[in-house]
């Protein structure tokens, strides 16, 4: 049985939220009425347009794309999900699929590419791959969110210490390179470690890789 479950805000277990991009009606009610037979939420549009300019497309925890539709190919609508900054996973569905298009899909970050007719179980397994990548990715997100927070009650100072100290510089160096003295350093970084609730300092360079450019580093 498939994954058809992801956690809510409140902590309780909700229905994952599977979105269809299909222009084919029979195509949509099946898909729909499979998905749901799981217990997933579907929701099922019949043009990319219609999708795009839904309240929240972003809650979706799975998208499944037909890559042939009339004006707009399931790639580009793909492609306007990055563009916006939504990370949902995609699984693509063609009849009329070849290997330089599933090669592309691939490498676009599609989860899997299933040509028409797919057997039942293939679908789902497809998209319980994507329901627990998305709960993966949306777990990281919140914990990435965690550490910023943290990182923005840091002095301007205490965020030097940590980006230089989380580079590989020792104390002697920090202190020389900021024109502090060893004590100060040691100081800095003892409130680092506090503040960014960081168990070692393995523990300190791991969240500083996390936060990347938007955190240690910028």
């Amino acid at each position: 049985m498939p994954e058809s479950s992801r956690t809510g805000d409140a902590g309780l277990a909700v229905p994952a939220r599977i979105m269809v991009v299909d222009d084919d009606p029979s195509v949509r009610e099946a898909l729909a009425n499979l998905l749901e037979s799981v217990d997933f939420e579907v929701e099922a549009y019949p043009a990319p347009a219609d999708f795009l300019a839904s309240s929240n497309p972003a809650s979706a925890n799975c998208l499944i794309l037909d890559v042939r539709m009339p004006m707009t190919s399931g790639f580009d609508v793909q492609c306007a999900l990055g563009e916006a900054g939504i990370r949902t996973p995609v699984i693509f569905i063609t009849g009329y699929g070849d290997i330089p298009m599933s090669v592309r899909a691939m490498k676009a970050g599609a989860v899997d590419f299933l040509a028409k007719p797919f057997r039942d179980q293939d679908l789902l397994d497809a998209v319980a791959a994507a329901v627990e990548r998305d709960r993966q990715r949306r777990a990281l997100d919140t914990v990435r969110q965690e550490h910023l927070l943290r990182f923005d009650t840091l002095s301007a100072r205490e965020k030097q210490v940590m980006r230089l100290a989380t580079s590989g510089l020792m104390n002697k160096e920090i202190a020389f390179q900021l024109g502090l003295s060893m004590i100060t350093v040691k100081t800095h970084r003892g409130k680092v470690m506090r503040k960014m609730n960081a168990r070692s300092f393995a523990d300190l360079v791991r969240i500083s890789e996390m936060l990347g450019e938007g955190g240690a580093s910028g």
